[in-house]
C-alpha cells in the first residue's frame, strides 16, 4: 500500500477554510482537476455519510468516485473513504483520505491532505496530480 500527502498554506482563516471543504457550494468549485466539469455529485461533507462524484473532461469521458464521510471535527478535519468505480459501475480499491487544518499565527490556514491506502506507488503519483491540480483551484478559491 502507499500513501500521499501533501501540504498547503491557504490564505483565509481556518472556519472559512473549513467551509471550502465540507460545503456543497464550495466544493463544486474546486473537486476535480483543472479542466475537468461535475456533471453528477453528491458533495457534502458538512456530515458523515456517503458522497459520490462523476467528473468529466473535455471529451466528454466521465470518472466516478465514491465513498462515506467517515469523520467531521470542526474546524480541525475532515475523512472520508475513496474508491474509484470502473466502466460497469463497481467499486475497486477503497482508501481514505484525511484533510487537516489549522489556524495558524497570521491569520491562514495549514492544510494538510493525507491518502493512505493507496494500492501501488503508481497510483500515489496519479492521485499526487490530480489532487495538485485540484488543491491549486482551492488555493485560488482561499485567496
Amino acid at each position: 500500500m502507499a500513501e500521499l500527502r501533501i501540504d498547503r498554506t491557504l490564505n483565509a482563516p481556518i472556519e472559512r477554510v473549513f467551509e471550502f471543504v465540507t460545503k456543497p457550494e464550495h466544493l463544486v468549485k474546486w473537486w476535480g482537476p483543472e479542466g475537468m466539469s461535475l456533471p453528477d455529485h453528491s458533495l457534502d461533507f458538512t456530515q458523515t455519510g456517503p458522497w459520490h462524484s462523476v467528473m468529466a473532461n473535455a471529451d466528454g469521458q466521465q470518472f466516478t468516485v465514491s465513498g462515506q464521510v467517515t469523520s467531521v471535527d470542526r474546524p480541525n478535519s475532515v475523512g472520508f473513504t475513496w474508491a474509484w468505480h470502473d466502466d460497469k459501475g463497481k467499486r475497486g480499491n477503497e482508501s481514505c483520505v484525511m484533510i487537516t487544518l489549522s489556524a495558524k499565527a497570521d491569520g491562514t490556514t495549514a492544510f494538510s491532505l493525507n491518502h493512505q491506502q493507496l494500492p501501488d506507488d503508481e497510483s500515489a503519483q496519479n492521485h499526487n496530480q490530480g489532487w495538485t491540480s485540484s488543491l491549486r483551484k482551492l488555493e485560488a478559491l482561499a485567496a
